[in-house]
């Protein structure tokens, strides 16, 4: 699996232009693509990272960090996924960054999705939904969810996301319908990111493999 994730994150490398400042995301397969990004680190103007974890590992590189505040808009993002539906919607924050990610996302006029093959499914909610809420909101957005999804949320005891937050992972989902989940979600009290990247999609996912498949 860890060649997949090779693979995957050092075919990402095929997006990144001279003078890029470049969003990077967070988690094992964006670990191969940021050792990747440190071959051509000299091509680049910097990168934009969505973790605490991303940012050691590129500065260790030399890979200066920028802001994203001062970085503006990004050309290129890319990050990996818990999971992929045919549509490129996205479930993300298994590695409890969502909120970072999915801002990064936003600001990017392209995200790459690298996954391996076992991150690929018909319908999302395999992987339990990630939810980051703020800690005295966590019963009160565990009731919403169950009452308004049927699923059974679960908080994560002992995580603390980078912003100081909680999560919330949500079992027993089939999403048939990410984008209106997301928008749904979004709206209760508490709540400060949903890990379904549905209203902004991947624009390409990188399937590791020999050779990587690109969607």
């Amino acid at each position: 699996m860890s060649e997949s994730k090779r693979l995957a994150g050092e075919k990402a490398i095929d997006y990144v232009e001279d003078g890029m400042v470049v969003g990077v995301g967070t988690g094992s397969t964006v670990a191969f693509f940021i050792d990747a990004l440190a071959r051509i680190r000299h091509r680049i103007a910097g990168a934009v990272s969505s973790s605490e974890q991303s940012t050691q590992r590129l500065r260790g590189h030399g890979i200066e960090v920028i802001d994203l505040n001062n970085a503006g808009p990004l050309a290129l993002y890319v990050d990996g996924a818990d999971e992929c539906d045919p549509r490129k919607h996205l479930i993300k924050g298994g590695g409890a960054a969502l909120t970072r990610e999915k801002i990064v996302a936003e600001a990017s006029e392209k995200f790459v999705c690298i996954i391996d093959p076992a991150k690929r499914v018909d319908v999302l909610g395999r992987f339990p939904l990630p939810i980051e809420v703020i800690p005295m909101a966590r019963s009160l957005v565990a009731r919403a969810i169950a009452a308004q999804t049927g699923g059974q949320p679960v908080w994560r005891e002992g995580v603390t996301t980078d912003n100081g937050n909680w999560l919330l992972d949500v079992h027993g989902l089939a999403i048939s319908d990410p984008v209106a989940m997301e928008r749904e979600l979004n709206q209760i009290p508490g709540v400060v990111s949903v890990g379904l990247f549905a209203r902004r999609p991947a624009d390409v996912v990188i399937v590791g493999g020999e050779p990587p498949l690109v969607l």
